[in-house]
């Protein structure tokens, strides 16, 4: 007889990588070979997606090469830029991404061509548009205007003087630089998974990212981030740890802790962790880290639940002036590096992704005419 399938096909291998691994007893996460523990904090996002696309850390001629190609990128074409107010004042953030990626397709010079340099040439692309979408998005519904990217500031710097409209600090530009790091890739979770099953059938990158993106949307995979800043918003500073308690008691979910790979503390946890201290303590008023860390307290304890990537992010995203139904599309700016890096790994060595099924319909049904059923 033959095995059951495993539901939500975990611990299922669905592909070979190079890219990024796990060790979930462990809790240790590794970029092609990398423990995240040196790349944080030491890596710039650029060095990072660099890594990722290209398979090497970057020495300073090659740093400034790509740096320079991610400049050239950065324009919007002219489809998007004819359709970002309409699209911003009916769509919500996430619908709004999924939506400007598809229509950024169309300006791509290289949209015909799978072939690994034009791959390349996307996802650097892709990488460098994606943070100019959210901030061109969230000025459009907001009516309000942004600076045109700066060519000497990094990915993490130009996004926050446009979205705060302010140009941040050293310290900030750093904390938000390691968290685009952190959250740069993560094996074979859904929207990357979503995004190589759309490679392998031969589509191109931007198709591809659209299935991440539309994956990534769902509640069950992004938008944590987001639940964990609008849960510390509902809650009484003073009376954190009984309202975690009733809400477990509740059998309620609270979001940001657990997760499907790791059975110890999340790696990148520890480092957000430490990025929210930092910040609550430098803004003058560190309510909602103290809050994040008694809610983390009473989950451990009653539950054995760490947390996980989402939890300390909302409160860093929060001190760095992000609004909080940003923080899922902060998510996708990021993790584009890892997804672009995926469909060129899936297009050098494809096979068309077709798991099988198990049936558990009806069987031998007779047809009857219309008029006797």
């Amino acid at each position: 007889m033959a095995d059951k399938p495993t539901k939500g096909l975990a611990d299922v291998v669905a592909a070979s990588t190079a890219l990024s691994d796990i060790d979930g007893k462990a809790g240790r996460l590794f970029y092609r070979g990398y423990d995240i523990h040196d790349l944080a904090g030491r890596t710039t996002f650029e060095e990072t997606a660099h890594l990722l696309q290209h398979g090497k850390l970057p020495n300073r001629e090659q740093l400034a090469a790509y740096g320079d190609e991610l400049v050239r990128g950065r324009k919007l074409g002219n489809l998007v830029q004819a359709n970002v107010a309409e699209i911003a004042e009916k769509q919500e953030p996430m619908e709004a991404l999924r939506t400007l990626v598809s229509l950024a397709s169309a300006d791509d010079p290289d949209k015909d061509s799978n072939a690994a340099d034009a791959n390349l040439r996307k996802a650097a692309r892709l990488t460098a548009q994606q943070p100019l979408l959210v901030a061109r998005y969230h000025a459009s519904r907001t009516g309000t205007e942004i600076p045109e990217p700066d060519p000497e500031l990094s990915i993490a710097a130009n996004f926050l003087l446009q979205i705060t409209g302010r140009l941040p600090s050293d310290r900030e530009v750093e904390i938000f630089d390691e968290c685009l790091v952190l959250h740069a890739d993560h094996t074979m979770n859904a929207s990357t998974f979503a995004a190589r099953v759309c490679a392998a059938t031969l589509s191109d990158m931007h198709s591809a990212v659209v299935a991440a993106i539309g994956t990534l949307k769902g509640p069950l995979h992004g938008g944590a981030n987001e639940q964990v800043m609008r849960t510390l918003e509902s809650l009484d500073s003073t009376g954190v740890a009984q309202a975690v308690r009733d809400k477990l008691a509740a059998h309620e979910k609270i979001m940001g802790f657990g997760h499907r790979v790791y059975k110890v503390e999340d790696p990148r946890a520890t480092h957000l962790r430490a990025m929210s201290r930092e910040l609550g303590e430098a803004s003058g008023d560190d309510t909602y880290y103290r809050m994040s860390k008694e809610m983390e307290e009473v989950v451990l304890a009653e539950k054995g639940l760490y947390p996980n990537v989402d939890f300390f992010a909302a409160t860093v995203y929060h001190y760095l002036g992000i609004p909080t139904d940003l923080f899922t599309p902060v998510f996708s700016v990021s993790r584009m590096a890892g997804w672009t890096a995926h469909v060129i790994e899936q297009h050098a060595d494809n096979r068309l992704i077709r798991p099988d099924s198990e049936y558990i319909g009806e069987r031998d049904q007779k047809w009857t005419p219309i008029d006797e059923r």
